[in-house]
């Protein structure tokens, strides 16, 4: 065939091959929507077996990458209570004897940190070893303060140097603990509870109530509000306890009569418990609500922050 007709015919072939591909492309697209209504029509068994039968879709639901929030919890891992232990046996250790069960637990925490040795008359070990503060560092690194308060009424801050594994399952010590000064005192904000309630039905309200909290001195439900569920401490932790003080929030708190129905109240009451071992001060923070000339207790919210809001 000679060149001259070969590009017409070339010319007129690639229309026909468009739309021969196109007539296939709306014949698969019509057989899919056959298809669709056809598993519609079926019921909902037949179409959830189609679509779970996808390989594309349990391709996707196996590779879905886990949460920003699981690696984040993994990683995060705090080892305060790590450090307390380790502190605890290092402190009941000694060169000497490194056969003992505190000795070889401690090496076993912290391979290369050196044991104490401790004094022939050294005062006795800490009676109490407690994490007061941990913070991270990079790399899965973490410096723990930990407060050990000995017999005499001694404390003294030792910063442990923590490696975290990279899910937060298994830690070591990587040196020796440093003497540091401990947390200082942080500025507390003004309280929020203002207003003194003066002796009278709220107060009142409030002393019978706690009486029966820890005292079970008659029944917790008969103070409080419809709806609301609370149980008394068990067994009763005290035989007595007298109020001392009550403030509160709400100007409300102060009338000498029960307001309207409805009327909500946030007191602070402090009381003085008293047991076989002697008086104790507690605190209390209430909420309180008015209804049929009686507050009731309609929750409890010790707790909270003295200068943040009530839960």
């Amino acid at each position: 065939m000679s060149p001259g007709k070969q590009a017409p015919q070339e010319e007129a072939t690639a229309p026909i091959a468009a739309g021969v591909a196109l007539q296939a492309m709306r014949r698969r697209v019509r057989l899919s929507r056959v298809a669709l209504w056809t598993l519609i029509t079926a019921g909902p068994i037949a179409l959830g077996i189609a679509i779970t039968s996808t390989p594309t879709t349990v391709e996707a639901a196996t590779q879905a990458p886990p949460t920003p929030s699981a690696r984040t919890t993994a990683t995060a891992a705090d080892p305060a209570g790590y450090a307390q232990l380790f502190v605890s046996t290092w402190l009941r250790s000694s060169t000497d004897d490194i056969a003992t069960a505190q000795a070889r637990l401690a090496q076993s925490m912290a391979p290369d940190v050196e044991l104490p040795d401790p004094a022939a008359d050294a005062q006795p070990a800490a009676a109490s070893v407690t994490a007061v503060r941990s913070a991270q560092r990079d790399g899965g690194a973490w410096s723990v303060t930990v407060a050990a308060q000995y017999p005499d009424g001694r404390v003294r801050y030792y910063a442990v140097p923590i490696a975290a594994s990279r899910a937060g399952t298994s830690f070591t010590v990587t040196g020796a603990p440093a003497v540091v000064t401990g947390p200082a005192r942080a500025e507390v904000a003004k309280s929020v509870y203002g207003v003194s309630v003066p002796e009278g039905d709220l107060s009142s309200a409030v002393g019978e109530f706690l009486a029966a909290y820890l005292t079970g001195a008659g029944e917790v439900n008969r103070y409080l509000a419809p709806g609301v569920t609370m149980r008394a401490v068990s067994p009763a932790p005290y035989t007595a306890v007298a109020v001392q003080q009550v403030a509160a929030r709400e100007e409300e708190a102060a009338s000498e009569r029960v307001p309207a129905d409805g009327t909500k109240v946030r007191v602070l009451a402090n009381v003085a418990a008293q047991d076989t071992d002697g008086r104790w001060p507690l605190a209390y923070e209430l909420s309180l609500t008015a209804r049929s000339g009686r507050w009731e207790v309609s929750a409890l919210e010790s707790g909270a922050a003295p200068g943040g809001s009530a839960r």
